[in-house]
């Protein structure tokens, strides 16, 4: 008599990852521009400007109308992409199991963040604030940033310059 073994065939679940573009803007003053979010469940962090890539867009038209609707601001044709970031976490976008950051350097000499989207409209696609960020007031800042690991992301851009390729980040 024969014995076998049942051999269990194990679905492998790739994630559903929104990708979206983000603009790393730094002025003369190696200031970063930084929108507040704040979330349904009481929670907000810091990021860099920008959102999710729309069907059948690039991510570099993703990143033009991202800081023009909420910065208003253009950016350079063929800006440095500087980090790649991909986060497997509920909470990021509806339908989504988590998020693709593509991260880009934008330098301005100056700029007043005034965006094509209407106070409303922001606060509908959860951004509350706009505000410059000194890295000292980052570095002191107790509250969430997106990355986690902004504060040090930034002093290591200014202080070594843009990494010399694509630079990989966890959460």
């Amino acid at each position: 008599m024969r014995t076998g073994r049942t051999c269990l065939a194990r679905e492998v679940i790739t994630p559903k990852l929104r990708p979206a573009a983000r603009g790393v803007v730094l002025d003369r003053d190696d200031r970063i521009l930084l929108v507040r979010f704040e979330f349904d469940d009481g929670t907000g962090l810091w990021a860099t400007p920008g959102g999710g890539v729309e069907p059948g867009e690039s991510v570099q038209e993703a990143l033009v109308r991202e800081l023009r609707e909420e910065i208003g601001l253009e950016p350079p044709v063929d800006p440095l992409h500087l980090w790649h970031q991909e986060v497997v976490a509920e909470g990021h976008a509806a339908g989504f199991d988590g998020v693709i950051n593509d991260y880009f350097l934008v330098r301005v000499d100056t700029h007043h963040p005034a965006g094509t989207l209407t106070p409303a409209e922001l606060q509908a696609e959860h951004v509350h604030d706009i505000r410059w960020w000194t890295l000292p007031e980052l570095q002191a800042h107790k509250g969430n940033f997106a990355p986690r690991a902004l504060p040090h992301l930034i002093q290591t851009l200014l202080t070594e310059g843009p990494p010399p390729e694509l630079l990989q980040l966890g959460l």
